[in-house]
């Protein structure tokens, strides 16, 4: 029987949380680096906030590909999200101890601080 859990680990710096959809037997993804985004400083003036949740890949290899908005409370957070995203590094998810490529949607979390 092939069934299917969500999978959640909390990152270390507060960006958010990792949710994927794991089949069993799968090891998720685990950040090993992690890049905070550039908060805009329109939106830091302004006092805005949001959150982003970007879809991304994970390949094989632990690099990020094709990361893809898709949810956010401001457009203007999108861009600098898939950036400090594009940026981060994995060890990949694995099967049957073999590494394989997996999605995965990432929220990043804006919180203007002043």
């Amino acid at each position: 029987m092939n069934s299917k859990k969500f999978v959640t680990l909390f990152l270390t710096l507060g960006l958010g949380f990792l949710t994927v959809f794991a089949g069993e037997g799968v090891e998720p993804p685990v950040p090993v680096r992690t890049v905070a985004p550039v908060f805009p400083e329109d939106l830091r003036r302004s006092g805005s906030s949001g959150i982003v949740t970007v879809s991304i890949l994970i390949d094989e290899k632990g690099n990020v590909t094709e990361p893809r908005v898709i949810k956010t409370s401001n457009e203007a957070f999108s861009q600098p999200a898939i950036d400090a995203l594009s940026r981060w590094k994995f060890k990949p998810a694995k099967q049957g101890g073999e590494a394989v490529a997996m999605r995965v949607n990432i929220p990043i979390q804006f919180t203007n601080k002043g």
